[in-house]
């Protein structure tokens, strides 16, 4: 295959395809969702042999435990797929919204109306609803896709492109709205994120290293996360239950997720109390304590082997493992230094009852999702009632936290007048 002259011709095919997606009307947008909603539903035994498939190939290919959780379709997993272009279909369309009107005394009305962005390149690596959840995210905001998913979920992206297909068709759209990129050389992706012409905007989806390469070589704006390195802090107003319920399901539920909490504070003057609990029922589930002095001389009771010394590199670092980083502070203030400087700006959380405190943590902790006495694991588009999310931003332009509808779009002035001239 000639990798360069097929990545034209997507490109060429997307952004014919985007101006049509710009025009659709809503009941049609909605329509095509649906029809997709309903060949998922009815291939999902042709989707899990396809996802088999890619899982037997990963596994002979010596694929991490983390990557094969994501890569894994299941009964539960394609229901959620299905339920986020439901949900995405009830949601209100942002596109030709107008807003900010305003009279200027030459009698002319300004306002702002929302617009799709035009062709939007996804490139992510193992999770297949990746496919499904930024198909359905692009087709109701308005505009096309280029997705590149990764070589170990070939077989289950092109089973499900083809649904999609089927189900743009139904409802009268272009096919080309959605193009998942049928081959898994690399050099694809050069191309695709230097194609100026026709992509307007690079989402990257993975492990560090792709969002780094992808940051580094893009000649098109980048909307990207690095990592998550999200942390919990209990505070010395904090409910014991509350925080270990907190803790074990921000840690605990999943391994290898970017808002799976990666770093746990605890104030000093509840950390006599509280962090032996905390780290017996850490040890329970296997996770290696990696803490500050303090840590080690507090928690005895857990298993020793499972508990050593941080380093400073610990305190920066998203494991997506069964591993977190400790450390005990003075109180509210340290906690917020602390987290400014070690975290990747993904998402924090405090868990207290003191109302003062829980604003100060809001306002002053400088991260794209910011909770108060809630998982970590809640930042996610599904969650967060966004249908589902095309990524996670931490950039601070555009579009920051769960990306969804309107993070894919922009707004564009408008001028009604009624025969007006600038003097």
């Amino acid at each position: 295959m000639d990798i360069k002259k097929y990545m034209q011709t997507v490109g060429v095919a997307a952004r014919a395809a985007s101006r049509l997606m710009a025009a659709a009307d809503t009941n049609t947008k909605n329509l095509a969702l649906t029809h997709i909603a309903s060949a998922i539903l009815g291939e999902k035994s042709a989707l899990l042999a396809a996802n088999k498939q890619d899982c037997d190939e990963a596994k002979a290919n010596g694929l991490d435990e983390a990557m094969l959780d994501r890569l894994t379709l299941t009964e539960k997993s394609i229901a959620s797929m299905v339920e986020g272009l439901q949900q995405i279909a009830t949601l209100p369309d942002p596109i030709g919204e107008m807003s900010n009107f305003k009279y200027r005394p030459s009698g002319i009305q300004i306002g702002q109306m929302r617009v799709p962005l035009g062709v939007i390149g996804i490139i992510y690596e193992a999770r297949p609803n990746v496919t499904i959840d930024a198909a359905g995210l692009c087709i109701k905001s308005g505009n096309a896709c280029i997705l590149r998913g990764g070589s170990e979920a070939i077989h289950c992206n092109q089973a499900l492109a083809k649904l999609v297909h089927e189900g743009l068709e139904k409802a009268g759209l272009p096919k080309a709205a959605v193009q998942v990129i049928e081959t898994t050389d690399r050099a694809a992706v050069g191309e695709l994120i230097t194609m100026k012409a026709y992509v307007d905007v690079i989402v990257p989806r993975g492990g560090k290293g792709l969002i780094e390469r992808i940051s580094n070589d893009a000649r098109i704006p980048v909307i990207k996360h690095l990592d998550g390195n999200c942390h919990v802090y209990i505070d010395d107003e904090a409910d014991f239950d509350k925080a270990l319920r907190i803790l074990e399901n921000s840690k605990t539920q999943r391994l290898g997720t970017c808002n799976t909490a990666e770093s746990l504070l605890v104030a000093r003057s509840v950390a006599k109390t509280m962090l032996p609990k905390l780290a017996d029922m850490l040890t329970a589930h296997g996770i290696e304590i990696r803490g500050c002095t303090e840590t080690l001389a507090l928690a005895p009771q857990a298993d020793f082997k499972n508990i050593s010394l941080a380093t400073e590199e610990d305190y920066y670092t998203e494991y997506l493992a069964a591993i977190i980083s400790c450390k005990v502070v003075s109180g509210l203030d340290e906690a917020i230094v602390h987290i400014n400087q070690h975290s990747s700006q993904h998402t924090e959380a405090i868990v207290t009852e003191n109302y003062s405190k829980a604003r100060r943590f809001l306002r002053e902790v400088d991260s794209s999702s910011v909770m108060v006495n809630a998982s970590t694991r809640f930042a996610d588009g599904f969650e967060y009632g966004l249908g589902a999310e095309i990524g996670i931003s931490t950039d601070k332009l555009h579009a920051r936290g769960p990306v969804g509808l309107e993070g894919l779009t922009s707004l564009k002035y408008i001028v009604l007048g009624d025969g007006q001239v600038r003097a």
